[in-house]
């Protein structure tokens, strides 16, 4: 078994926004009695609370789990009842308003978002240390989100162009319709290594797993780290390699 096993969030443990089934929390509940995970993705805190750990049964072993939202740029442990921020590499107001600049005028020279128009909430959104600019919206439904870039060159410009204009920055491609946006050198192989230097463990005794481990995916940045790393197609496949990690039939 993996001394610690960390998971994509939306399209690899759940789909979109959405909380993890039942069978899912089962198959993790299981795996949290094994060995330590993680779940790194470009949500906020609440959105872990709300999609991952509120779902799991009562008894599971929270001790053994670790949340890093925002890309990495947080770590949060559960500690005597509750979650404990280990840390944040916070951006200031000064930095959200230069990114958010960026973000609209990059909608605006691109053509590809339109924000005197009404969508599904909020477009962008402060994270602390994350901002994320969603082009149908925080709450735009799961069908729309699928069908709005399928193979991600929407996004790859959008993300080209605002990483042109903030070099100072760690631009990536987030979910579905998202851009994420954090302090330079702070994406997901950050994450993975300080969770690593925390529990001291080598990175190579870690498995990542996710949905958008290709070229230009947002579980890209893991790969220089020594981690190993394993693709999914989405939720069903990650509870066939969960079954068969706790059943001890796989380590690659």
């Amino acid at each position: 078994m993996y001394k610690l096993i960390l998971f994509d969030l939306d399209g690899t443990l759940a789909e979109s926004k959405q909380p993890i089934t039942s069978e899912m929390a089962t198959l993790l509940t299981r795996l949290l009695a094994a060995t330590r995970v993680a779940i790194i993705s470009g949500g906020a805190l609440p959105q872990f609370l709300s999609q991952a750990v509120t779902e799991l049964p009562h008894g599971a072993n929270l001790a053994h789990l670790y949340l890093l939202p925002t890309s990495g740029a947080a770590l949060y442990a559960y500690d005597n009842g509750d979650w404990k921020k280990i840390y944040e590499e916070r951006l200031s107001e000064k930095e959200a308003y230069a990114i958010e600049a960026a973000m609209r005028a990059a909608g605006a020279e691109t053509g590809l978002i339109d924000f005197s128009k009404p969508v599904y909430g909020e477009r962008i959104e402060y994270r602390g240390g994350q901002v994320t600019l969603s082009a149908l919206g925080q709450r735009a439904p799961l069908d729309e989100k699928k069908a709005w870039d399928p193979t991600h060159t929407k996004r790859s410009a959008l993300r080209k162009y605002i990483a042109e204009r903030l070099p100072e920055f760690s631009v990536s491609i987030g979910g579905a319709t998202s851009i994420d946006i954090t302090k330079h050198g702070v994406d997901k192989a950050y994450g993975v290594r300080k969770l690593c230097e925390r529990l001291g463990i080598r990175e190579s005794d870690a498995l990542y797993v996710g949905d958008e481990l290709g070229a230009g995916g947002n579980d890209e940045a893991v790969f220089k780290t020594a981690s190993q790393t394993h693709a999914v197609s989405g939720p069903e496949d990650t509870m066939r390699l969960i079954e068969s990690l706790v059943a001890g039939t796989t380590k690659d």
